[in-house]
C-alpha cells in the first residue's frame, strides 16, 4: 500500500464520507481553491491506479469509491509513523503528546481505564 499524497488523502477523506461520488461531486466537497475538474480527474484515476479507488461506469462518466477503509489506511500508516519517528514506541508516542500539551490528565486517565477495563 502506497503513501498518499496530501491532495490524495483529502479527496479520499471526501470519498470515505460520501461513499459513492462522480469527480463534480468530489469538486464540490473540496475546501479552497477548486483544482480544474480534469486535474481532480486525473488524481482520482492516479488513486484508482494504486488500487485506492475503483468505479462505475455511466456511459462516458464514471462514479469512483473506495475500495480500501478509512480504518485500514489509518492503521497502516499510524504504525509506519510509530516505527519511523517514535522508535516503534506507543509510549514515545504518548509522551510526546503529553509534551507538548497535545493531551490531558483526563484523556490519559481515560486511555489508562480503555487499558486496564480490555483486560
Amino acid at each position: 500500500m502506497q503513501k498518499l499524497t496530501n491532495k490524495e488523502e483529502e479527496i479520499m477523506k471526501i470519498l470515505w464520507q460520501l461513499e459513492k461520488a462522480f469527480v463534480k461531486e468530489i469538486r464540490a466537497e473540496l475546501d479552497g481553491e477548486k483544482p480544474h475538474y480534469n486535474t481532480l480527474s486525473t488524481i482520482v484515476r492516479n488513486l484508482e491506479d494504486k488500487k485506492y479507488v475503483g468505479h462505475e461506469a455511466f456511459g462516458n462518466t464514471h462514479r469512483y469509491y473506495p475500495l480500501i477503509t478509512k480504518d485500514a489506511y489509518r492503521k497502516k500508516f499510524i504504525n509506519s509513523s510509530i516505527v519511523d519517528y517514535f522508535d516503534n514506541s506507543y509510549k514515545n508516542l504518548v509522551s510526546s503528546f503529553a509534551k507538548e500539551e497535545k493531551i490531558s490528565v483526563k484523556e490519559l486517565k481515560e486511555i489508562i481505564n480503555l487499558i486496564e477495563n480490555k483486560k
